[in-house]
């Protein structure tokens, strides 16, 4: 099926943001290990990496479909809709709550590269969910579908709970129930950043059904 002007935009976009969302964690991990900084066990544990990861996965399915002239399934609308919320939360915790602390960009004298940090954290999950609020497809995820998108946030978290405590290491500092807030502080985030995931994935409902009502 040969693909109109929109689905081949749509492509185009979804891949190159895939590609720099790879090219980023490369970028990273790249340096790191030229750093003799890299620890695989915990870089890869953190959420914006895993959910980088997916994301990339999910856009260029997506994005060869797109070239293709095919329509999304529900079943990678549904995931996209949780790529999107991921990537919004992402970029507002980070930017809210990470940016500019040492936890952040430094593993002692260490300092992460700026670029793909920024790309991560700022023009990815700008651009995800740009894309996915303006490129119509038929299958659109619906308000119903919202809670799909906490099972890997739900998985994550017991995860890093669990390893926390078993390792005194912690992916965020939020998390870390010896932190001065204690568990009060750590269960007050976590309930925060699940119902932010919820709007989120609202938002993103919101803004395809409006895109799809004028198209």
């Amino acid at each position: 099926m040969k693909p109109n002007a929109m689905q081949t935009t749509a492509g185009f976009v979804r891949l190159i943001t895939a590609l720099a969302l790879l090219t980023a964690i490369t970028w990273q991990v790249s340096d790191r290990l030229a750093n003799n900084v890299f620890r695989p066990g915990e870089y890869f544990a953190y959420f914006t990496i895993q959910t980088s990861m997916i994301a990339a996965v999910a856009l260029t399915v997506a994005g060869i479909r797109s070239l293709k002239g095919l329509e999304e399934t529900k079943l990678l609308n549904r995931v996209r809709l949780s790529v999107v919320s991921y990537a919004v939360v992402v970029g507002v915790v980070y930017n809210a709550l990470l940016r500019g602390l040492p936890g952040a960009a430094e593993d002692g004298n260490y300092v992460w590269p700026v670029i793909p940090n920024e790309i991560l954290h700022v023009w990815a999950p700008i651009v995800i969910f740009l894309e996915f609020a303006i490129f119509r497809v038929t299958n659109r995820a619906t308000i119903k579908q919202i809670f799909w998108v906490l099972l890997f946030p739900l998985a994550w978290l017991i995860f890093s709970i669990l390893r926390g405590f078993a390792t005194d290491w912690w992916a965020y500092w939020f998390l870390n129930p010896n932190d001065p807030g204690g568990i009060t502080q750590m269960v007050t985030y976590i309930f925060g950043i699940m119902f932010f995931l919820l709007v989120a994935a609202s938002a993103a409902v919101g803004a395809s059904q409006i895109a799809k009502a004028r198209s």
